[in-house]
């Protein structure tokens, strides 16, 4: 609605939509785990070292547009679950 408002036309880009704060995949694994009950283990595998350990979203664009995020990761990933099962 923000970018909207100020009748920006983006064309031929892609522009990462989030926080622009780092989360480890483990934080992110566990964080689900949480917020949808699950009670059993995680696992994780260590002989893919190569794998993406961590994501981060460079928010640069979106900032510039004049939009900021008004919901962290943990309510996010939270309300996400609810709609879901809703």
């Amino acid at each position: 609605e923000e970018i909207k408002e100020n009748k920006i036309e983006i064309r031929n880009t892609h522009i990462n939509i989030g926080t622009g704060k780092e989360v480890s995949i483990k934080q992110l694994a566990e964080l689900v785990k949480e917020k949808v009950g699950f009670k059993g283990e995680l696992f994780f595998n260590t002989e893919k070292p190569d794998g993406t350990m961590r994501k981060l979203t460079n928010v640069t664009k979106l900032h510039n547009l004049g939009w900021h995020h008004k919901i962290d990761i943990e309510e996010g990933v939270g309300r996400m679950y609810e709609w879901y099962v809703g």
